[in-house]
């Protein structure tokens, strides 16, 4: 493990954890939009997360290496984003036979968006996000004091 792969690691869950809020913000500000530029109901966004790959190495097969010392040096990788996909979920139908865009039954199709489940997920990307900004402090830390030492 190299002197910087801490804070390599940690800023790639910075910047994936970013990514989530900014997705769960979008899905909040879109909560009520009946029509997006398809016709359609907004639909909710997910961030899927996974570990970062390097030389096709697994998390577990470096954990392996890094317990054992077979080898020295391996890259650590942090997390990164795989895509935003789309909730399969149905959208929600309200009746409101007032609403402009109210079919003839007079039902309006929502976007699938809870704000409760979505300020949950923004609440657990928030600490994940402080957790990262922790360990990035930390690594500093240990770097200066290590610094410190060779003085």
């Amino acid at each position: 493990m190299g002197l910087f792969d801490a804070i390599d690691v940690a800023g790639s869950g910075l910047a994936a954890e970013r990514l989530r809020m900014d997705v769960t913000a979008g899905n909040l500000a879109n909560a009520q939009t009946t029509k997006g530029a398809n016709g359609q109901p907004y639909r909710r966004r997910e961030v899927v997360l996974q570990e970062a790959q390097a030389d096709g190495q697994s998390f577990g097969s470096m954990l392996s290496t890094a317990v054992t010392g077979a080898s020295v040096g391996s890259p650590v990788n942090g997390v990164q984003v795989s895509g935003i996909v789309e909730d399969p979920s149905p959208p929600r139908r309200v009746y409101d036979p007032g609403h402009p865009d109210a079919d003839a039954q007079g039902y309006v199709s929502l976007p699938n968006v809870n704000p409760v489940t979505e300020m949950v997920d923004l609440i657990g990307a928030s600490r994940s996000y402080e957790a990262n900004v922790t360990s990035m402090q930390t690594a500093k830390q240990l770097f200066s004091k290590t610094l410190e030492l060779l003085r």
